[in-house]
Formats: C-alpha cells, sequence, structure tokens
C-alpha cells in the first residue's frame, strides 16, 4: 500500500474520469464518451487501473502507467473530432485533468522505486526524464488543439514534428553550416585560447591581475553588439560565427581554468617543491589534474553558449542557410511550424554536444569525488 496522500490522489483521479464521461465534450454540438463504445472502455479501464495503482507499491507505477497512456490516447483521438478540437469543453478537460493527476502520481511512485543495481538505477533515472518531457509535449499537443489556438500564434507539436520531418533536408543543411562549421570551430578556438591564456596567467601572476578584468568586460559585451562588428571583419560566411562563438566561450573557460589551476592544496605544493619540480613537472602532475573538473565545467558551460552565440550572430548576416537564418526568415513568413523545427533541432543538438562531453568528463575525472557511489 503507498501512503495516503498519494492514494487519495489516484483515487481522485479515477473519479474524475469517471465524473467526465457524464458532462459535455465540446461546446458544440458532439457525440459524448457514452456514446463511442472503444473510447468509453478506454475511459473506464484508465479509471479502473488508476483506483487499483495504491493497493500494490511495486505494481502503482505500472498500472498508472497503461492508464495514463489509456487517458491520452482518448484525449487526443477526441482532438480529431472537428466537434472536440478548439471547443473542448469540461468533459474533455477533466479527462484531461484526471490523466495529468494519475501521470504526476505515477513518475512520483517511479522516482521512489528502489534501485538494487547500476542497471537499474540508469533505467529508472532515464525513464523518468523521458516520460516528463513526453507528458509536457502531450499538454502542450491538446491546450493548442483543445482550444483552438491558432498556428501562427502556437503551432501544435505534431504539426512541426510533421514539418521536421518534411524539411530533413533543409534542417541537414542548416545544421552543418551552424554547428559543424561554426559552433565547433568557434568552440575549439575560444576554448584553447582560454585555457593557454590561464596556464600562462597562472605562471605569471601580474598577467591573471590584469587579464581578469579585461576578460570580464569582454564578457559583458552583448552579441548584439559583438555580431555586426564580426561580420565587417570576417565576412557573412561562418567565420564572422565561428568568431563570436570563441569571443564568448574565452572567458569562462579562462575564469575556470584558473581557479582550478589555484585549487591544488599548499601541502601538495610543498612536496612538489622538496622534489625539487620544476614549473612544467608542477603544471602537468599536479595543477592540471587539480584543474581537470574546473576545465570540463567550462567545457559544459561553453556547449551551451557556443550553440546560442552562432544562432543569434547568424541574425546579423549569413549566407541563405543556418539555423539563426532560417529562424528569421520563417518568422518573417509567419511559418512557426518550420521555427519550431529549428528550434528542436538546435535543442537536440545542444542536448547532444552537452552529453558528449560529460561522457568525456566522466571518462578523464572518474576519480573525482563527486563520481564516487
Amino acid at each position: 500500500m503507498i501512503a495516503r496522500g498519494q492514494a487519495a490522489g489516484f483515487w481522485l483521479a479515477a473519479a474524475g474520469l469517471v465524473i467526465a464521461l457524464a458532462l459535455p465534450l465540446s461546446s458544440e454540438p458532439a457525440a459524448g464518451v457514452a456514446a463511442r463504445p472503444l473510447l468509453l472502455a478506454a475511459v473506464l479501464g484508465a479509471a479502473l487501473l488508476f483506483a487499483l495503482a495504491p493497493l500494490s507499491a511495486v505494481l502503482s507505477s505500472l498500472l498508472g502507467f497503461v492508464a495514463a497512456v489509456l487517458g491520452c490516447a482518448v484525449t487526443l483521438d477526441l482532438l480529431n473530432d472537428g466537434a472536440v478540437a478548439g471547443y473542448a469543453s469540461w468533459g474533455y478537460w477533466l479527462i484531461v485533468l484526471g490523466t495529468w493527476l494519475g501521470a504526476a502520481l505515477t513518475l512520483t511512485q517511479l522516482a521512489a522505486l528502489p534501485a538494487t543495481d547500476r542497471t537499474a538505477r540508469f533505467l529508472r533515472d532515464l525513464a523518468i526524464p523521458l516520460l516528463f518531457g513526453a507528458f509536457l509535449i502531450y499538454l502542450w499537443e491538446v491546450a493548442v488543439r483543445g482550444f483552438g489556438v491558432s498556428p501562427v500564434l502556437m503551432p501544435a507539436p505534431s504539426s512541426s514534428a510533421k514539418r521536421f520531418a518534411e524539411s530533413l533536408p533543409v534542417l541537414k543543411e542548416d545544421f552543418i553550416q551552424t554547428f559543424v562549421r561554426s559552433v565547433l570551430a568557434g568552440y575549439a578556438i575560444g576554448c584553447g585560447a582560454g585555457f593557454l591564456v590561464a596556464v600562462i596567467a597562472h605562471r605569471f601572476g601580474f598577467l591573471k591581475r590584469g587579464l581578469l578584468p579585461l576578460g570580464n568586460f569582454v564578457s559583458a559585451l552583448p552579441i548584439v553588439g559583438i555580431a555586426p562588428i564580426m561580420v565587417m571583419w570576417f565576412g557573412f560566411d561562418w567565420p564572422s560565427k565561428a568568431a563570436v562563438v570563441a569571443v564568448m566561450c574565452f572567458f569562462p573557460m579562462l575564469v575556470n581554468t584558473l581557479a582550478g589551476l589555484a585549487s591544488a592544496g599548499s601541502i601538495e605544493r610543498d612536496l612538489m617543491r622538496s622534489y625539487a619540480a620544476r614549473p612544467w613537472q608542477t603544471l602537468i602532475k599536479l595543477n592540471l589534474p587539480a584543474a581537470m573538473p574546473f576545465i570540463f565545467n567550462a567545457l559544459k558551460i561553453n556547449s551551451t553558449l557556443a550553440l546560442i552565440g552562432a544562432i543569434v550572430a547568424e541574425f546579423f548576416g549569413t549566407p541563405v542557410q543556418g539555423i539563426g537564418f532560417r529562424i528569421s526568415v520563417e518568422v518573417a513568413r509567419m511559418s512557426l511550424d518550420m521555427v519550431w523545427a529549428e528550434i528542436a533541432l538546435a535543442a537536440v543538438a545542444g542536448m547532444a554536444f552537452y552529453g558528449i562531453v560529460a561522457l568525456a568528463e566522466r571518462a578523464t575525472t572518474s576519480w573525482h569525488p563527486s563520481y564516487r557511489a
């Protein structure tokens, strides 16, 4: 038996689904759920599963998940009815509300499940954000279509997904222009320069005192001010965007690397002096290993900053391709589904880039206390 509050939540979700059967689905004339046998069976089945979920702590997540899937399927199927889409009424929204409550409680139960080994813990930690994200997209879909929001203001996720699938060649060209050329080049230049300058500044203290205020000044410069200047200097193609990315990535790498190089303890530094270690030996064997978590922290921060900088820089002059260029053009055309397709592409690329850096950090700094079980 699960906690009393959660059990009451599951029963409330089941009661909401049952009550919805007696309420109108639409403000326009439309057949109710009771007149649709398959949907009626699905709603009653979801209500029954929600009601049974509190009886077993082990099965509550499975029962709640199946019930939430049934509720989502019913509400999405009802949107295919022209009398419901755009005119949804209390009955429809009560089904959505009951499904939402049951799904939220299911995710809570799933997060509380004990993980006996690393594989089970990994699967649980992977399932929770995936299910949570999928349900947010579901709520977006039913809200936009249920309230009849104009696609010019907010397209439904299904519309954006369809446009994404139809525009793969264009998205591929935009990805290559923005990410492969601008982001990767600027990221490598900015992070590499910040790292080298930090190593030199760590060796010579006067550079550190002089560079940090200057770097702080440069990092405070707005992208909208830097981008037009870089376009004038390096032209309209990807080098100007890479220059903007390099400027954005330089300061986070400089500050984090300096902090990491200075993080070695005084006892360790005294030990290296007692061994008569040269400065470069101390750097390689003591300071750099101690700085690795800080360096990877800067790399992860810059992995998102680089993509943002490249996209914004493309608003100020670019060839007829690129994520930023496509967003600005499609917004002018009021083609919001393509804009969201480009945003989805940028989000996936950014998450993948961050994930690669995080995996590299895990492989390189597995000795760090934060990775100990």
